[in-house]
């Protein structure tokens, strides 16, 4: 369970006006496993709108990280139909995914895949470098908390500090979504919390749409809205009446 402490202020969830940026109609994820079939994704039928943070929850297996790699372009659908602004992403060629991939979407996964012999700063211009419109490189990293550590390799950072170099690094070409695969899953308690923070903080100032994937139920009060997937179903979407600051989160 998430709980909130004595004195802590809840907000209302954030109303988002700017309309659909994807929509993800009857999807379906078969995998063939020698003779086994599995169902990974049945029927999922959902919206996401612009600036909207959302917590996809589910067990390992329930099918929410295939779901995740469709909607960023790196996997396909077996049926069902994705949509980015109107544009059906399921029927586009692989010049099309990989145009998407690079121009509209930041991913962030629960390890890093920082370069070693890279600096911080390095680490995010390698993006800076290929993107349309970046953002300074440095400017991301203070946008994480990190201006003071541009220059430092992975090794001399924190896990925490390495996943808020990934954060920068995806949010340096000014991603439409962001997605987090398990961002907190290698982080302690007090860690995660301070990475989460820095999702929240780019949601709420860059208007970033955030995805945020999690088996962990308690993460769920800081969204505007939570989707929970079970063996590949969709069997819950709300919108939480207050969205809670991080730091508020207890598990």
């Amino acid at each position: 369970m998430f709980g909130v402490s004595a004195n802590s202020q809840q907000r209302p969830p954030v109303d988002h006006p700017d309309g659909e940026v994807l929509r993800i109609s009857d999807l379906s994820k078969i995998y063939m496993m020698g003779e086994v079939r599995v169902d990974a994704l049945k029927h999922i039928s959902l919206e996401f709108q612009a600036g909207e943070l959302a917590v996809l929850l589910g067990a390992s297996g329930s099918g929410k990280s295939t779901l995740l790699n469709i909607i960023g372009g790196l996997d396909v659908p077996s049926s069902g139909k994705l949509f980015f602004h109107g544009r059906e992403m399921t029927a586009a060629t692989e010049a099309e995914l990989t145009a998407y991939r690079r121009r509209s979407i930041g991913f962030v996964f629960q390890f890093y895949n920082l370069i070693s012999s890279l600096s911080a700063l390095e680490n995010v211009q390698l993006v800076t470098e290929i993107a349309e419109n970046p953002m300074e490189a440095k400017e991301a990293l203070r946008l994480v908390g990190l201006g003071d550590r541009l220059n430092h390799f992975p090794a001399q950072l924190s896990g925490g500090e390495q996943q808020r170099v990934a954060i920068a690094r995806a949010v340096a070409k000014r991603p439409e979504l962001l997605l987090c695969d398990e961002p907190t899953g290698a982080l302690d308690f007090q860690t995660g919390k301070l990475v989460l923070d820095v999702i929240e903080k780019v949601n709420r100032e860059l208007g970033t749409t955030t995805l945020v994937i999690t088996h962990n139920a308690s993460i769920a009060g800081m969204a505007d809205r939570v989707v929970r997937l079970r063996s590949g179903e969709l069997s819950e979407d709300r919108r939480n009446l207050t969205r809670m600051s991080p730091s508020e989160l207890v598990w």
